[in-house]
């Protein structure tokens, strides 16, 4: 077998690795390894200069493997795969070596950040030896899209598909579309009418040729893979089966119920309700107590069940902004009336919205703030004879005062929490979850709609909370994404994937449940489990799990790795 040739191209980032790592040092040390023949340090090697260096070298030094020293692989893999394809070297014949985040951004002493630096470049180049050209599989697009979730996000995503004259698949749980915008009265900051917003969006989607809608409905199964799935869908008693290429999950998410918080007495004081029952009073036009009657003193208490660890870590970015909505209406409806704001931290982030926060503050709206983790304030029935229904026991941070507010409505902005479909969707789709049951993006800047299943995207509210104009962003990112899959008729699958040795397998079929992606399956008549490769994601849990080491992955083989931990464990 004829000898390697490699090249080794160590990056600064800037400051990044420069600062912690000697780029330099190394990059003229690594000259003396075997069948090293460039050995060069860069400051930015994802820059267009970096990449052309790349493609020079490959061209004048007959370079047959590439090792690039610098970010995360998830940043610049695909990246640096196209250079190597640019100069006529298969792409699959590079290794990244990780020397930013697990080198340089986690040590502080610069000369063992070095070393570390020539170890993890040299297990690079002693598995990129072993690597094997890699040929590219393409599979056809069927043009239709299921779109899963009947909101503002789902409805622009599918308009956006069907103005292109492209089939859409609507599915909604509920009987109506238009999710919780549709029960919202107006949208902050400037207070425009929703129904004026999304009633228009409601009768474009009914009336489009192109989409198929199904209300009360739900996705029960799905299987295929990037331009071939199939969904089993149930619409009330009844089932049917759908094609399509694409899927965009955009479910949303639902309000939580703040019962657990014994503090606010949600459940068993009449006029504490949630945000969700204050918006349903005033589209009714109406702000009355149980007994009929106008309230006096309101108080708005920010982020219940927010970033609070017995609750929910995470901030639900709309409270705030919301509550100062409230504030605007109360004292527009009740001019006289004795507004409390009890905050944390006002977060009031997205466009218009901290002018709207200096407007409310100038409309009498007393603002009090409060301990989210430690102190939260406790309302409690007031004495008879009071001035108020309730009182609010709170320890006020600012002033280090302990006060009594009075009370004849409190309206709690409850956190945003994931729908109970969540799990079932993200289990049909193959879309992971996060700890707080959010759904997990590929990438949450570089590629923030798209997952790790090929063809499935998440738009809106349920990959976190959200502003409205976020969600139609991603919407039509997301959208965008499916058209130009749909446009090229084809498109390119994973190709470093798991694969099974016939004469290994043992037929025990211990792969199949432990498989992520449904991308296995057992034949019978062979005796053997079989990989589908265009559904496998390469992530190795049934090669872990393979007894007679019959499964092996492309681009990540036994071999590959046993080299890498060779020259990392046994450098000499």
């Amino acid at each position: 077998m004829e000898k390697p040739k490699i090249g080794v191209y160590v990056c600064w980032c800037g400051n990044n690795i420069a600062k912690m790592v000697d780029v330099e040092a190394v990059a003229e040390e690594l000259k003396d390894v075997p069948n090293l023949v460039v050995s060069k340090d860069y400051k930015y090697m994802c820059s267009d200069p970096g990449q052309d260096l790349v493609v020079k070298d490959i061209k004048e030094n007959n370079l047959d493997r590439i090792v690039v020293s610098a970010c995360s692989p998830r940043l610049h893999e695909a990246t640096f795969r196209k250079t190597l394809k640019k100069a006529g070297l298969n792409p699959y014949m590079l290794q990244i070596a990780n020397i930013r985040e697990h080198d340089a951004w986690v040590h502080t002493d610069r000369e063992k950040a070095t070393f570390k630096a020539r170890e993890l470049i040299n297990a690079a180049i002693n598995r990129v030896s072993y690597h094997e050209p890699l040929a590219e599989r393409l599979v056809d697009i069927n043009p239709a899209t299921l779109v899963i979730g009947g909101g503002v996000s789902g409805m622009s995503a599918a308009l956006e598909i069907a103005d292109t004259g492209k089939q859409v698949f609507l599915v909604e749980k509920s009987d109506k579309l238009g999710g919780q915008l549709a029960d919202i009265d107006l949208i902050f900051p400037y207070f425009n009418s929703s129904r004026q917003k999304i009633q228009p969006l409601v009768n474009q989607v009914e009336n489009h040729e192109h989409i198929e809608i199904y209300k009360k409905a739900q996705v029960s199964e799905i299987s295929g893979y990037i331009g071939n799935f199939e969904a089993l869908v149930q619409v009330n008693s009844d089932e049917c089966t759908l094609e399509f290429g694409n899927i965009i999950v955009a479910v949303g998410l639902k309000t939580w119920d703040p019962g657990p918080i014994k503090e606010y007495g949600y459940g068993t004081l009449p006029d504490v309700i949630t945000s969700a029952e204050f918006e349903k009073m005033l589209k009714s036009g109406q702000i009355i107590k149980k007994d009929g009657k106008e309230p006096q003193h309101i108080a708005i208490i920010h982020c219940v069940g927010s970033r609070n660890s017995r609750y929910n870590n995470y901030c639900s970015r709309i409270c705030c902004t919301t509550a100062l909505k409230y504030a605007n209406q109360v004292r527009s409806a009740l001019p006289d009336s004795n507004i409390y704001e009890l905050y944390a931290d006002m977060r009031s982030m997205a466009k218009g919205c901290e002018e709207l926060y200096t407007i409310t503050s100038r409309k009498r709206v007393m603002f009090l703030m409060f301990d989210q983790e430690n102190d939260l304030p406790r309302i409690k029935k007031a004495d008879p004879g009071d001035t108020a229904d309730m009182v609010i026991e709170l320890n006020e941070v600012r002033t280090r005062k302990q006060l009594e507010i009075p009370a004849d409505m409190v309206i709690l902005m409850t956190a945003m929490d994931s729908r109970e479909e969540t799990q079932s969707v993200a289990h049909a789709a193959g879309v992971s979850l996060c700890g707080n049951k959010f759904f997990i993006e590929k990438h949450p800047k570089l590629d923030p709609v798209a997952t790790t299943t090929s063809g499935v995207y998440i738009v809106g509210s349920c990959q976190g909370p959200k502003e409205i104009p976020d969600s139609i962003a991603q919407s039509r990112a997301a959208a965008a994404r499916v058209l130009g899959t749909i446009h090229k008729g084809k498109a390119s699958v994973e190709v470093t994937t798991a694969f099974v040795e016939a004469s290994r397998c043992c037929a025990c079929k211990m792969c199949i449940p432990v498989c992520p992606y449904v991308a296995i399956s057992f034949n019978e008549k062979r005796n053997i489990s079989e990989i589908n490769g265009a559904l496998c994601q390469g992530c190795g849990a049934c090669v872990a799990l393979c007894r007679p080491k019959a499964i092996d992955i492309k681009g990540s083989s036994q071999m590959q790795v046993i080299a890498e931990l060779d020259a990392l464990f046994f450098p000499n």
